[in-house]
């Protein structure tokens, strides 16, 4: 009874509390209550307990819940970026941006409602256990997916050598059979060539290709490895492709950007509150500079670092950007790790390029808009998916035969205008050459 007694007085208190908190704002007593924490904390706690003692499904509720959805929506109230990651969703985060963890090596979306392999890695586990693309996953252990991807993606994962059985569905056959498959440590590469892997061939005209599908802890030290390749292959050009990529690391995209530029050069500017209030971030002249012509290919879902490092070179006049408007997402998100393992993903600063052009809610605008359909996008992707087309009857890759890349179709192009305009520029260098000892001859002449 006592406690009882207890629990309810603290109830009223609060709820006074609450009461008197909300009559300060309502009469405006003071501005500086409501930047002030503890009344406010106060109609919080008020809150909090009503929802635990009167909400009417509220027997299993746990003030850490409660807490955790309440940083949630305060979070989310700030802009989409925003977030607070408890600490399941923050480690998978450091997965991601690490590039390893231990799964099967199959990318999954969801495709009209069902958990689909997008495509399984080159030498993954799930690529050798023979998934492919467009296999619908049923069952993850006997656990039926349903479409639900962020739970699909953690019943896949776990440690290296452990197995987890897949059930899945091909549509091609009409099959539904079971697939065990042993998890290993996946590393996941942000760098691959035109055709999604880590060849990186050069055309006939000397064209490299790299696409970064986002930036990452490696995506530098990959791009690097690639370069030199392409190099020894007899590279003459450069095609960068951030097509549909969502970013991901600021100083990635910094050491990437400072692969084409002179040391000292301004690559990105980011402008924040407090201690972070503003930052340059330059070319520290780290390893060989490439000075080879460059085009870089641009979407609507290029965002982010990927926008840091289009809108530098085309700022500097260092490339041409061919595509589409991108997305427009120029703010940096700092992670700020929490005592419970969980952690703040939170908006401290907007980036600007080096002539301070907004990003933010703008996006770049190519040099050479280039439009691209959905289909075409699509086709181009199966394309570069190891064993993409292999999956498909004749009929189709046909079809997807048929779909060409605009936008790579206009970078050669511009490829060829360079190439032509070097060679007429030569050819005068070397006229005006032959010329000067004519010229100098006369006049020595009528000196004499």
């Amino acid at each position: 009874m006592k406690r009882k007694f207890i629990f309810g007085m603290v109830t009223s208190i609060l709820a006074i509390n609450a009461i008197i908190g909300a009559h300060l704002y309502a009469t405006n007593v003071s501005a500086a209550v409501k930047d002030d924490p503890y009344p406010n904390l106060q109609v919080f706690m008020a809150v909090m307990e009503s929802v635990r003692q009167e909400y009417v499904d509220g027997e299993g509720l746990s003030y850490e819940q409660l807490v955790n959805g309440a940083l949630k929506g305060m979070l989310n109230t700030l802009d989409p970026h925003s977030e607070y990651m408890q600490a399941k969703k923050y480690n998978e985060l450091k997965k991601d941006t690490e590039g390893e963890y231990g799964g099967v090596g199959i990318v999954v979306n969801v495709q009209h409602g069902k958990v689909t392999v997008v495509a399984p890695m080159e030498d993954s586990p799930g690529f050798e256990a023979g998934l492919k693309i467009g296999d619908q996953l049923v069952k993850v252990e006997g656990e039926p997916v349903e479409g639900d991807l962020e739970e699909t993606v953690q019943l896949l994962r776990g440690k290296a050598g452990t197995d987890v059985t897949v059930t899945l569905f091909r549509e091609s056959s009409s099959e539904t059979k079971d697939v065990t498959v042993t998890r290993r440590a996946i590393k996941v590469s942000t760098v691959t060539d035109i055709n999604g892997q880590t060849n990186y061939p050069v055309s006939d005209d000397g064209i490299g290709y790299v696409r970064l599908l986002q930036f990452g802890d490696h995506t530098a030290d990959d791009l690097e490895s690639a370069l030199k390749k392409l190099e020894k292959n007899g590279m003459t050009s450069l095609v960068l492709d951030l097509r549909d990529n969502p970013g991901g690391l600021l100083d990635q995209a910094v050491y990437v950007a400072e692969k084409f530029l002179p040391k000292g050069q301004m690559i990105v500017s980011t402008e924040g509150r407090g201690a972070i209030r503003k930052e340059e971030y330059r070319a520290r002249g780290r390893g060989k500079i490439r000075d080879l012509p460059m085009v870089v290919l641009v979407n609507g879902g290029s965002a982010s670092a990927a926008e840091i490092v289009s809108g530098c070179l085309q700022d500097l006049k260092r490339a041409v950007v061919i595509g589409e408007q991108t997305f427009g997402k120029g703010s940096v998100q700092s992670i700020l790790p929490l005592g419970n393992g969980s952690a703040l993903r939170l908006t401290t600063a907007r980036y600007y390029t080096p002539s301070h052009k907004v990003i933010h809610e703008n996006g770049i605008s190519p040099d050479i808009i280039v439009e691209m359909s959905d289909e075409e996008l699509a086709a181009m992707r199966m394309r570069q998916s190891p064993g993409g087309l292999e999956t498909l009857d004749q009929a189709d890759r046909d079809r997807i035969g048929a779909f060409g890349d605009p936008q790579f179709n206009r970078a050669r192009d511009v490829f060829k205008a360079v190439n032509l305009f070097s060679k007429l520029t030569a050819s005068r260098d070397v006229a005006s050459k032959l010329e000067a000892p004519k010229k100098t001859q006369i006049a020595t002449g009528v000196v004499q």
